[in-house]
């Protein structure tokens, strides 16, 4: 333990780093973290912590898992990059490979990209680029529903809920697209005819305008966590058809079995036109991201006036990072990971509704390896965020919501440990 060396971390960081989401000129007291493994993370001042966050929702199989290391040093020493453009090699090929067949029928074709911001602007690139090619520039807009949020980038950010999400402040820089109300809260909760009026109206008077639907399939994440019924996402894909409009399925937070499912957009058994995967693609080692489309967005797009998709990362196709995803798949997919995430969520279930009928609690909730406790005011950083370290666990709330994404591999003993530290620190900052 070295408490000198702690401080002189934070002092410098201070300093000199601009932290996501924080105040340049006074930033925010941050935990030096000196190493990773399994689900734990250990401060420099030698404390460790329960992660409860899986690095932003990324780090499924937990830290320092022993085949991704392989996976990543076997790598290092063929190539760490090689540029995509005229070159290929086989991590990329047999990682476009396996999504394909891991994703709905129908996605037939990879581009690999960065990041999840860049996947979705990829995404809304392709759909934008399909139109114009169809002779029909003028469906420019993309309609999606409140509650939403898909990356921080310029095109992603204007699809992000526009008054309540992280991006309102930029309202009359960005595009400005159609949105309507968001799905109705519950998972379970039985779709009724009045939940869809909104989105049939706006697609009945706006559809020769709009491009492409663009929703997160089941869980909308950052916009809120809030989970809602598959038949909802069963409809958006039947007006879609219907007035001939792409839907782009935005799965970076919900792929590889976060909900349950390898793939939310399974739970209603759709298959949309355009898919967007990041995250836990690499098991949170590297960042990667891919875009999926079907047949008819990859000829439209062929039959463009450039006769190719117009874009191309500098880092795209990585080959550390597609080797690494390629054993994060292994992996799981050897894993009984089903069977695992619905005892994930039969713990969190019956620890976290402890707190539910606390007065400073507006709902709790658990989907799959996601547990959210929705309290009636948000959060005092500065309060809770240490008060969560001192219980030994890693929670990273924000706004009105304290959630966890925990590691799949993380036991039935830590998980009670991290849920009951939740409970405790929960219960301390309503009732002070």
């Amino acid at each position: 333990m070295n408490n000198n060396n702690t401080q002189d971390l934070i002092n410098r960081d201070q300093q000199y780093v601009w932290h996501p989401y924080a105040s340049a000129s006074q930033p925010p007291v941050c935990f030096p973290v000196a190493r990773a493994s399994g689900v734990h993370l250990e401060l420099e001042d030698g404390r460790q912590l329960i992660d409860g966050m899986s690095s932003w929702w990324a780090c499924i199989h937990g830290y320092n898992h022993p085949t991704l290391n392989e996976a990543a040093k076997n790598q290092l020493d063929n190539m760490s990059h090689v540029m995509f453009g005229g070159l290929t090699h086989a991590p990329a090929i047999t990682l476009c490979e396996r999504l394909v067949a891991l994703t709905p029928v129908g996605l037939n074709k990879v581009f690999l990209a960065d990041s999840g911001s860049v996947s979705v602007e990829v995404a809304i690139k392709m759909a934008f680029q399909y139109w114009i090619a169809k002779g029909q520039s003028q469906r420019n807009r993309l309609l999606t529903v409140k509650n939403g949020y898909h990356g921080d980038t310029f095109s992603a950010m204007s699809v992000c809920d526009p008054i309540n999400g992280m991006h309102h402040m930029f309202k009359g820089v960005m595009a400005e697209h159609l949105f309507v109300d968001a799905p109705p809260l519950g998972f379970n909760r039985p779709l009724q005819a009045e939940d869809l009026l909104a989105l049939e109206h706006a697609l009945g008077e706006h559809h020769q305008t709009i491009s492409a639907v663009i929703i997160e399939p089941i869980v909308q994440g950052a916009g809120g966590m809030r989970f809602y019924n598959p038949a909802y996402l069963k409809a958006v894909r039947d007006l879609c058809d219907q007035y001939d409009i792409l839907l782009i399925v935005d799965e970076i937070a919900t792929g590889f079995g976060r909900t349950g499912k390898l793939f939310a957009c399974e739970h209603a058994g759709i298959s949309p036109d355009i898919m967007c995967l990041g995250k836990a693609i690499s098991g949170g080692y590297m960042t990667l991201a891919a875009t999926l489309c079907n047949d008819k967005v990859i000829e439209g797009i062929d039959s463009s006036e450039a006769g190719v998709l117009m874009h191309g990362p500098t880092f795209m196709g990585n080959p550390l990072a597609c080797a690494v995803a390629n054993a994060s798949l292994d992996v799981l997919l050897a894993s009984n990971w089903q069977q695992r995430i619905a005892e994930l969520e039969i713990i969190m279930t019956n620890e976290l509704n402890v707190v539910a009928s606390l007065n400073q609690v507006n709902d709790v909730r658990v989907l799959g390896a996601i547990g959210v406790i929705e309290l009636k005011k948000p959060v005092d950083m500065k309060q809770i965020q240490p008060a969560f370290v001192e219980k030994g666990v890693w929670v990273r709330p924000f706004g009105k919501l304290v959630y966890i994404m925990p590691p799949f591999i993380i036991t039935d003993d830590q998980l009670t440990i991290l849920c009951r530290a939740i409970v405790d620190v929960v219960r301390e900052i309503t009732l002070a």
